[in-house]
């Protein structure tokens, strides 16, 4: 078994849809980056990738790259899922925490769950996700930014010869 973590954060700013877990959450602001800038499942990702030994999601998905520009990271998500299957690994389970002062995130959390779950063909009890404020401190606290933290367990796959 090996684990990975993966950390993002991301700048809240006006005319930008806010996106985690594949969901439109209804806010006045939304996360400013190269993709959609979903955070969690860009920590998601970084958390598959790096249990994998296989870099971060910058090495895969540069922000460079145009073709990366506005990417709903949904696919981003489904391309390191193959990334990590193609290296002969399975997904054990994910685990991760948003870090925001607003909005709640409860609200949309089982979305979130199946999002992921959905996308990486797992159950719905191999995906967790929780969300805590800050108490105010920080660019979190201020309502400046949005970040997550994930962990992800994966096991190699056995042949039997």
């Amino acid at each position: 078994m090996r684990t990975g973590i993966g950390y993002d954060v991301h700048q809240l700013v006006s005319g930008r849809k806010l996106i985690l877990g594949g969901v439109t959450i209804p806010f006045e602001k939304g996360l400013l980056g190269h993709s959609d800038a979903d955070v969690l499942i860009h920590s998601v990702c970084d958390a598959l990738l790096g249990a994998a030994a296989l870099g971060d999601i910058g090495l895969h998905f540069p922000d460079t790259d145009l073709s990366f520009k506005d990417i709903n990271s949904m696919i981003l998500l489904e391309k390191t899922r193959q990334l990590i299957m193609d290296k002969g690994y399975y997904i054990v389970n994910i685990d991760a925490t948003i870090f925001a002062q607003a909005p709640k995130i409860s609200p949309q959390r089982e979305k979130m769950v199946s999002n992921i779950s959905k996308t990486l063909n797992l159950d719905l009890d191999q995906v967790n996700i929780k969300a805590t404020t800050t108490e105010g401190l920080g660019m979190i606290g201020t309502g400046d930014g949005i970040a997550c933290m994930s962990i992800a367990l994966i096991e190699k796959k056995h042949h039997i010869a």
